[in-house]
């Protein structure tokens, strides 16, 4: 009878393992895109700058996009290889 209890016990800690670890699955992978995309969105907005003009025709370039008005993005990074412009002359 004992065994019995022990088996039974074992079986109920079995299923409530296997449910908690069920039901915290879609909340971690929830979780985890939404920090993969915050990440990925503090990535980008880290390698910006914007360009623009203000009212006295002054050229800024800034790391935050100034409100009401109409600028640039330009990327940090470089661009890949060599640009060549053959209008010299």
């Amino acid at each position: 009878m004992k065994q019995l209890g022990m088996l039974a016990l074992a079986i109920a800690l079995a299923a409530a393992a296997w449910w908690w670890f069920t039901a915290e699955m879609p909340r971690r992978q929830h979780e985890r895109a939404a920090a993969a995309e915050a990440a990925a969105i503090q990535a980008e907005r880290a390698n910006t700058l914007y360009r623009w003009r203000d009212d006295a025709g002054n050229l800024h370039v800034t790391e935050d996009p100034p409100k009401g008005r109409r600028y640039e993005r330009i990327s940090r990074a470089p661009k890949d290889g060599i640009e060549v412009h053959g209008g010299r002359g």
